[in-house]
């Protein structure tokens, strides 16, 4: 499982121009299954993504799609970690040491 941290680079009006594409792009990997929870930080210098996917180049290659990306107005700080206890709706997610 992984952790995405993004940190604005960019000043919030600029963030707010690219928000719509960004939300479309976030809707596509909720019905792909790879993310799992979304929102912004508080306060609003960025936003946090829990996902899941089989490889963290996998992850990266989700995040290096982000229109936010694309436009230069974050950053992405990747954080993996094994997801050894879920609650019950995560379940399929968890994960064993190995």
């Amino acid at each position: 499982m992984f952790v995405l941290e993004l940190t604005y680079s960019a000043p919030l009006d600029a963030v707010d121009a690219v928000l719509p594409a960004h939300v479309i792009w976030l809707d596509e990997q909720y019905e792909k299954g790879f993310f799992l929870a979304s929102g912004r930080k508080n306060p609003r210098d960025g936003g946090v993504i829990l996902a899941a996917a089989e490889d963290r180049a996998r992850i990266e290659e989700i995040a290096a799609g982000d229109p936010f990306v694309a436009a230069g107005v974050c950053e992405y700080r990747i954080t993996e970690f094994v997801a050894t206890k879920t609650a019950p709706e995560l379940a399929r997610h968890r994960q064993t040491l190995g």
